[in-house]
């Protein structure tokens, strides 16, 4: 056990595991309050479920547009840098939103941490990618998953008891945990960007250039866009689910912590193992099959109704996410040329932000139109048309000139 450890150590460069050690640190932080986030909204300013919904709408729309600079910025100016100014940002932005009282300021912090968090995702993405050779990718990318969950699976069970009690330490924890890790950045990373990989064209290009080398390629923007679709079901449920269990089944907050603390444990525990198995076959059937497994778990919240029912629909979901993520970010991280990577990974990312401002409307609107238990019907029927698109796209794949 202790020479597999050491071997696995060995592996990966020094900076990859501090990022591992400073992700950790982040993603503890922040879920001590974004799980509940929704809760302490609608209850501080007295408003629906559909229009609270819109602060993430606000949140993931910002997203779309800085997916695009994120990804030219990372490719030109540099990894760190981006990944600093996000993990900064969203540290004051966590500070800021404990004194908020109307619905104007929860949004113009939104909309400033929206901006902010595709920085971070496409720089990191990009870091790994620069930083760790093909074959070791896939295992790279778990590690980094199953760390991040590591630290979900203790911010939740921590918010949910803190934010019973004062929601302020809450926010409190989730901005030291941001700026700690954006300072461990700062002193301690070096930049991967290798700039001989930058064409001598490319610095007299706006911050949205050499986009076109990617829409011209159309394989890769007609899978981005199916898995977009997809994730609007389980953008539903963790943006949604809080609010549904509290208000329809009376779950506390204290109790609904453990639901996404199930999922961080499930993927800190066996997300290595199924990625072991899901790496010995072809990419795109294992994604389809991530997110038909993502669709039945998140469409099963609507035969729930206990505590153990809810936990049940979340083991399910989180095999689909431990099928799927990980394959995703491998196969474009290996299909992205050099010095394009951030701008594929940025397309990606947008397909996300696509999604989470989806969700809360569609959510939302399926809530008070016609009855809470429809929103994950909607969200089942999304996630069967991503994964049935998934599959027909895997099957042509194999035969470019259809596509």
């Amino acid at each position: 056990m202790i020479y597999r450890l050491r071997h696995t150590i060995s592996e990966y460069p020094s900076q990859f595991w501090l990022m591992v050690v400073g992700l950790f640190i982040s993603s503890a932080g922040a879920s001590t309050i974004w799980p509940f986030l929704m809760i302490y909204v609608s209850e501080k300013l007295s408003l629906t479920l559909s229009t609270v919904s819109t602060l993430i709408t606000i949140n993931a729309i910002t997203g779309l547009f800085a997916s695009f600079i994120a990804g030219t910025v990372s490719d030109r100016l540099g990894r760190k840098l981006v990944m600093i100014v996000s993990l900064a940002i969203n540290g004051i932005g966590y500070l800021v939103m404990s004194q908020a009282h109307s619905y104007l300021g929860f949004a113009l912090i939104m909309f400033l941490m929206g901006a902010s968090n595709p920085l971070y995702q496409v720089g990191s993405d990009a870091m790994l990618a620069d930083m760790i050779v093909p074959d070791k990718r896939t295992n790279g990318y778990a590690i980094i998953r199953m760390v991040n969950n590591a630290g979900i699976a203790i911010g939740p069970a921590m918010g949910g008891f803190i934010a019973s009690r004062s929601y302020s330490y809450a926010f409190f924890g989730a901005a030291i945990g941001m700026l700690t890790y954006s300072l461990l950045l700062f002193f301690r990373a070096r930049e991967t960007l290798n700039k001989a990989n930058i064409s001598k064209n490319e610095s007299g290009k706006t911050i949205f250039g050499g986009y076109g080398r990617v829409f011209q390629d159309r394989p890769y923007v007609i899978f981005a866009l199916l898995v977009g679709l997809g994730l609007i079901a389980p953008s539903m449920l963790w943006i949604l689910f809080a609010v549904y269990t509290k208000v329809n089944f009376g779950l506390p907050e204290h109790l609904y912590g453990w639901l996404p603390t199930t999922n961080a444990l499930m993927c800190v525990v066996i997300q290595f193992p199924v990625t072991q198995v899901s790496r010995r076959f072809r990419p795109l059937p294992v994604i389809g099959v991530g997110m038909l497994i993502y669709a039945l778990g998140v469409g099963s919240v609507a035969l729930m109704n206990t505590f153990w029912g809810f936990w049940g629909s979340m083991v399910l979901m989180t095999f689909g996410e431990l099928t799927l993520i990980p394959t995703v970010s491998k196969y474009i991280a290996d299909l992205a040329p050099a010095d394009m990577r951030g701008r594929y990974m940025s397309v990606y990312w947008f397909t996300w932000a696509i999604a989470r401002g989806a969700a809360p409307l569609i959510g939302g609107f399926l809530n008070d139109n016609i009855n809470p238990r429809s929103i994950w019907i909607g969200g089942l029927i999304i996630g069967l048309v991503s994964a049935l698109g998934l599959f027909v796209f895997s099957a042509r794949k194999q035969n470019p000139q259809l596509i």
